[in-house]
């Protein structure tokens, strides 16, 4: 028999073990739905969820070799490398943005890791995006400690760096950076003071294990990440996991609700995927506990749900958009 809602750890812990996490995922779905949903609604209000739009800052030509990636210069994806895109380019974006309803925007550039010199336009981006009234997210790469600080310094609100997959799968998809690099960074943003988005990404050949893996890792840094993105692959032609067979619908939204329960504070993000998902698994998801969508027509180089159908969903889901939270 299921242990009762009661005996559900529904405050933060950084001591779950991968046998709890298992126990999780083997759960009925009306069970695991049932404490997911309970435990969201004792953080969050339901019926809220938080918008947040993403653009490629400088997009292509990166030296790392991630299976997944479009952007991989290990790959012939047909897409062009660019530079960095000028500050006010990015600005007009981010207003354009807060006027289609997105609380945070969120700046990715295609690095393996940032130079010092490439810092500054990026922290000009960030304050004045703050200025817009919008909280701030950018994920460039590997940081170092001083890197994380300068950020920090121009206000930066969220460093997204995932962890991708799990300890155990992770060389199947990535060799030029070992999962201890991509600890260390966040590392570095913790110790910043930055808060940390850090999720991953399902459908890319791993086994049931490994998506416990990949939870069991996210949910034992000492500080839970604020925010957590989980993401179904969007295969991309020319990559090593373009035939990469989708996760199926229900497999998904358990990674969503084992995610809630785990993790209980953070905003969890239906994140890269959501445009092959049906309005019933994205819904389910939010029964899950998912409060968070990326918001707009793309995903960096890939497409994403339009803005129009995530209205007429919230509209007819009963959800409405959360607001950004006041400056400390």
């Amino acid at each position: 028999m299921n242990a009762p809602i009661r005996d559900l750890h529904v405050s933060p812990r950084s001591d779950w073990t991968r046998a709890e996490i298992a126990a999780l995922f083997a759960l009925s779905f009306p069970e695991l739905m049932f404490r997911a949903a309970s435990v969201h609604r004792a953080h969050f209000d339901p019926s809220e969820v938080q918008t947040s739009t993403l653009i490629s800052i400088k997009t292509g030509g990166c030296p790392e070799d991630c299976g997944y990636c479009s952007q991989s210069s290990k790959y012939d994806t047909g897409l062009k490398a660019s530079k960095l895109m000028e500050v006010q380019a990015v600005l007009a974006d981010a207003a354009r943005a807060k006027a289609a309803g997105a609380s945070r925007f969120c700046m990715g550039a295609a690095w393996r890791n940032p130079k010092d010199k490439d810092l500054d336009a990026v922290c000009a981006m960030v304050e004045g995006v703050r200025e817009l009234g919008m909280e701030t997210c950018v994920t460039l790469g590997m940081l170092t400690p001083p890197q994380a600080a300068r950020l920090k310094q121009a206000g930066l609100d969220y460093y997204n760096h995932n962890l991708d997959t799990s300890p155990e799968h992770y060389a199947e998809v990535i060799t030029t950076r070992t999962y201890q690099d991509r600890l260390d960074t966040l590392e570095a943003v913790r110790e910043a003071g930055i808060h940390v988005c850090c999720g991953g990404i399902v459908g890319m050949g791993e086994s049931a294990s490994d998506r416990v893996g990949l939870i069991h890792a996210l949910a034992t840094l000492p500080v839970h990440p604020q925010s957590v993105p989980i993401n179904a692959l969007v295969p991309i032609a020319g990559t090593p996991q373009e035939k990469a067979q989708a996760l199926g619908s229900f497999d998904f939204v358990r990674m969503i609700a084992v995610a809630r329960i785990t993790m209980p504070k953070s905003m969890v993000r239906l994140s890269a995927g959501r445009e092959a998902m049906s309005e019933e698994t994205q819904a389910l998801c939010f029964l899950a506990g998912a409060n968070s969508i990326f918001y707009g027509a793309r995903l960096l180089t890939t497409p994403n749900a339009e803005a129009d159908g995530d209205q007429a969903l919230f509209a007819r889901l009963g959800l409405t958009v959360m607001q950004a939270p006041p400056r400390a």
